[in-house]
């Protein structure tokens, strides 16, 4: 790993020139298309006669994961050429300014993709961090002119492709036979027709997310399942999908990752999900539905058993309170990530029965969660602190709240658990950069090396005087036996 800033353009070439021929994966988090351009481009070398030119750089390399400043056609073209063997190209730049046409992707640039034809992943990715920006010059001729060339295609990405219509969406799905994985990304224009005629693709999809395509309803998802081999669902920010669309989704029989932040759905249509898709699910998002209350965790946990859910995201949901979190907790579902944060009902309660709360009967109080965050809950007091300090959580290792609480508190709290990642200004926890969430996988928060392991052993003997022991002090002893004793 090395910064690639720390590098002149000039100098850069050269350095890459010493690589391995062996090497075949290569991810720079940031890089100017410029010297992308110049790294593969065949030159003379240095110190080298003129009829002499250089030899392919990285000849091996069959995944290229970059992020650049601007997608252009040049850096697009030269690496279509140059690496012969690439079957996996990611691609994502994030513009500071509007790109002029010479430091822009167009329809050219597109057609140039997969010259050798064994490309099998492609992700293009326009990301609208610093300004509202698209992929203004590509048009649905762009899209037929790549998809001429990528019928073997397995897994496609487009984030940002403002001007491509249905047509150009329907091309790839009627021209890629062996499309498994979908994603596409500010589909501005991409509507219910693309679906339409699904059943008469031979597509067998288990990866699909469609993300900040507004103009999608809940008829588009019907005609989607019949791809009924779909694992991972991702329609965050789609805002017209309501109840129809989670009856449909519910039909999945090997459905594992489900996400929905900010649509219209209701505690009733959530209801869909229990007794069909629950009991299999390892990752639920309803962050952002606005009309979800207590009952809809009801719904989802009330008198479940085995269930495999492991991630759940209940963000910004304006009616959910300590009940509903209590009502998690009876259920005992062995959940390692648990993200609440934004929901101003939440309080010190719903911590306590966390912190309570019993996987199994091998496991400790609070065992089984390995991210929590609880940024901006309203309830939150300094009581929630004491039951977040050891030997509650013991697996703990990224822990998200409010800085304003009492920034003492956090400061002691990070000191007397070292090996708990503890973010208080607002940032996401265990967020990839790429966003990769057509992908479905587990991060391990819990790598404890042998050292740490050592040390946890032995951390449970020193009393940190920094915060007030809950074991110890006697008001706290009392609240906690008389909750604990309510609630099981």
């Amino acid at each position: 790993m090395f910064d690639v800033s720390l590098f002149l353009r000039h100098n850069f070439a050269r350095v890459w020139a010493l690589a391995s021929e062996k090497l075949t994966s290569l991810e720079i988090g940031y890089v100017s298309s410029v010297m992308v351009t110049e790294l593969l481009s065949p030159s003379v070398g240095p110190h080298q006669p003129l009829n002499h030119i250089r030899a392919s750089i990285l000849p091996g390399i069959l995944k290229l994961n970059l992020s650049v400043d601007y997608i252009t056609d040049a850096m697009v073209g030269t690496i279509s050429k140059s690496l012969v063997s690439l079957t996996h190209l990611d691609l994502r730049d994030t513009p500071l300014i509007e790109p002029r046409i010479t430091f822009d992707l167009t329809n050219s640039g597109l057609q140039q993709i997969n010259q050798y034809g064994k490309l099998k992943h492609l992700s293009l990715i326009r990301s609208q961090e610093y300004i509202v920006t698209y992929f203004r010059r590509v048009n649905d001729l762009g899209i037929l002119l790549m998809a001429d060339k990528c019928a073997n295609m397995e897994s496609i990405c487009l984030g940002g492709f403002c001007q491509v219509t249905d047509t150009g969406f329907k091309t790839i799905l009627h021209s890629c036979s062996s499309l498994y994985r979908l994603r596409v990304s500010h589909g501005i224009h991409l509507t219910d027709l693309v679906f339409h005629d699904m059943s008469a693709t031979a597509l067998c999809m288990t990866h699909v997310s469609l993300r900040w395509c507004n103009l999608l309803t809940n008829h588009a998802i019907k005609s989607l399942v019949s791809n009924t081999h779909l694992k991972v669902l991702d329609l965050r920010d789609c805002k017209s999908l309501g109840d129809e669309a989670l009856r449909a989704i519910s039909t999945l029989p090997e459905l594992k990752s489900l996400l929905l932040d900010g649509s219209d759905i209701s505690d009733s249509g959530l209801s869909y999900l229990k007794g069909r898709i629950i009991s299999s699910l390892v990752s639920l998002s309803v962050r952002g539905c606005k009309r979800l209350t207590d009952k809809c965790v009801y719904a989802l946990f009330e008198g479940s058993s085995r269930l495999e859910l492991q991630e759940l995201d209940v963000s910004n949901l304006p009616y959910l309170s300590d009940n509903g979190i209590l009502c998690l907790a009876k259920s005992r579902v062995p959940i390692s990530v648990l993200r609440m944060r934004q929901c101003p009902l939440i309080g010190d309660t719903s911590i306590m029965a966390l912190a309570s709360m019993q996987v199994d009967e091998d496991r400790g109080h609070g065992s089984s969660l390995r991210l929590l965050d609880i940024y901006n809950c309203g309830g939150m007091t300094q009581l929630a602190f004491r039951w977040l300090k050891k030997p509650y959580f013991p697996r703990l290792r990224w822990l998200g709240v409010t800085a304003n609480v009492n920034r003492d508190i956090i400061d002691a709290l990070a000191r007397n658990r070292p090996f708990l990642n503890v973010a208080s200004h607002g940032e996401e926890l265990g967020i990839d950069q790429w966003d990769n969430s057509e992908s479905l996988h587990m991060h391990d928060y819990d790598d404890v090396d042998e050292l740490e392991q050592w040390l946890l052993e032995g951390e449970f003997e020193d009393d940190d005087e920094e915060m007030i022991d809950a074991e110890i002090n006697p008001e706290i002893r009392f609240y906690r036996h008389c909750f604990i004793k309510k609630l099981w």
